[in-house]
């Protein structure tokens, strides 16, 4: 019997990689009226996404850079859409 291995998403950039992963941890959701991508400020989610990316860098990407990736996307996520009226009140 033939075994096959799941296939991971073909990521462009290093960024698109870290927004994949924070996304898979569970960091970050998108809006679902306006698909702005927010932080959730769960501090495991943050944390499994650090160590996702420690475990697994993408090729050719040290896991200290792939960390620091992870933090830069964090860092420039907010945790509103700029857009729904409600939850800048």
């Amino acid at each position: 019997m033939l075994m096959t291995r799941e296939r991971r998403p073909a990521i462009r950039t290093l960024r698109g990689w870290a927004i994949h992963v924070l996304h898979e941890a569970g960091a970050i959701n998108e809006c679902e009226e306006h698909g702005w991508t927010r932080d959730r400020a769960d501090p495991h989610a943050r944390k499994r996404a650090v160590a996702l990316a420690r475990q697994d860098p993408p090729d050719g990407v040290s896991a200290d850079q792939a960390v620091a990736e992870i933090n830069d996307v964090l860092d420039s996520i907010g945790d509103t859409c700029p857009e729904c009226p409600d939850e800048g009140l």
